[in-house]
């Protein structure tokens, strides 16, 4: 809880503002949720991180430095997905992660392969933004 307090205040120095008179408490709340959410989602994708090296052999599994190097590749990708719309994050992964086409992606979503095409750059932009400045 102290952490969360601390995180809280200090992403309201970051923004530079202060919520009106009246509406702090909600504000604060606000903050503190969407922390909360992402603290979740952040372990999600270490647990599943960590299952996943856990089916490696031993010789095969990076250390520790390149563990949280990947978590937190992973975790700023999961982010950069999900600030994408719904159809466009859902198009990524059945391409990179199903290995579905373009045609099979278009009729799984009911758009036009042009739009699947749409949806991919801009997914792969957002992850080559977020990676790589």
């Amino acid at each position: 809880a102290a952490d969360l307090a601390h995180d809280v205040y200090l992403q309201l120095m970051r923004k530079g503002q202060l919520p009106p008179t009246g509406e702090s408490r909600r504000h604060l709340t606000q903050i503190a949720n969407g922390l909360v959410i992402d603290l979740y989602r952040r372990r999600q994708i270490e647990s599943a991180y960590l299952q996943a090296l856990a089916l490696l052999p031993e010789p095969c599994a990076p250390d520790e430095e390149t563990r949280a190097l990947a978590i937190e590749a992973l975790i700023q990708i999961d982010a950069a997905l999900h600030s994408l719309p719904p159809k466009a994050r859902q198009a990524l992964l059945l391409c990179k992660l199903d290995g579905l086409s373009y045609r099979e992606i278009a009729a799984k979503l009911q758009v036009s392969v042009s739009s699947v095409e749409k949806y991919i750059a801009a997914g792969l932009l957002a992850c080559y933004q977020t990676l790589y400045g």
